[in-house]
């Protein structure tokens, strides 16, 4: 078998990549994207585009391979596995969010003076779909990968959870356990690349989540995002509603961070090639066990 990159190295390639995506965002892309099209979904954008920037220079840089090969294959497999991923993060949502309002300690609330519409609608699940690919590409993309390759899966799950999870801290509303909560998305989301090898199962289940919690009036990370003209209002307190951070920052989100990561794991998951993470073919060849020729 081949023999492992320097650590030194493959931390090397790695704090490049950081660099490459902080780069543009550094040197003022992300206002100029703020001053177009506003604060939030500027921002959002900028994300995205410094991600698959990111990925892009350091796949060509360190391994000569193009932006799909970290799993942004367009295929059946793909579709598969992003519709496992849609339904997973949907049904936690409505996990969380189904159990309050059955027994009473929610209710939905009709806010005044807002008028929803079929384009406001449409813009915030592409927003919220362009921020869960972001956030992925960034994340689950070349810098985790390379991990994964050389260090193992949970030495590439954990550090990269935390991180995403941290990164939370400067979101309104943010509390220690919506940030712990957070982290444990980073994790399933992790481990659903694992799984799959591709990025379409954990931008799957991170855009169920984000796009089924407005439909119940809930926040996204302390993010208000008023799409049906109503919120869920609550009578149990700040521990089982997340408060202003919204459910994520609640013990039923710590309980159905859990579920979803049985979900993952049990899912019908189509496992994809991965160029970053899979051994070059011709090391099924370097077996010892084979006899010496005489």
């Amino acid at each position: 078998m081949p023999a492992r990159k320097d650590p030194v190295r493959v931390v090397s390639h790695v704090v490049a990549y950081a660099a490459f995506y902080l780069t543009p965002l550094v040197l003022g892309f992300g206002f100029l994207m703020q001053s177009l099209v506003g604060n939030l979904a500027g921002m959002t954008l900028a994300s995205l585009a410094a991600a698959v920037f990111a990925n892009w220079i350091a796949l060509k840089i360190f391994i000569d391979r193009p932006l799909t090969a970290i799993g942004l294959w367009t295929n059946r497999a793909s579709a598969d596995n992003f519709t496992v991923g849609l339904f997973g993060g949907a049904a936690a949502a409505c996990v969380t969010l189904a159990l309050p309002l059955a027994v009473g300690a929610a209710h939905f609330v009709r806010i005044a003076d807002e008028r929803p519409t079929i384009w406001a609608a449409l813009f915030v699940s592409v927003f919220l779909l362009v921020g869960s690919a972001a956030e992925e590409i960034l994340f689950r993309g070349f810098g985790f990968q390379t991990l994964l390759a050389n260090f193992g899966p949970w030495a590439s799950i954990a550090p990269l959870a935390v991180l995403f999870g941290l990164l939370h801290l400067g979101n309104p509303g943010r509390s220690w356990l919506g940030i712990l909560n957070t982290m444990g998305f980073g994790a399933v989301f992790g481990y659903g690349c694992v799984r799959s090898r591709d990025l379409w199962l954990p931008i799957g289940l991170h855009f169920g989540w984000n796009f089924t919690l407005p439909l119940f009036g809930a926040d996204v990370s302390g993010l208000r995002m008023d799409e049906t003209g109503y919120e869920m209002s609550w009578t149990a307190g700040a521990l089982w509603s997340g408060s202003a951070y919204g459910p994520e920052a609640s013990v039923l989100t710590s309980a159905v961070v859990v579920l979803l990561f049985l979900y993952v794991w049990k899912a019908p998951v189509r496992r994809q090639p991965s160029p970053l993470t899979d051994p070059p073919a011709e090391s099924a060849v370097c077996d010892s066990s084979l006899p010496l020729p005489s």
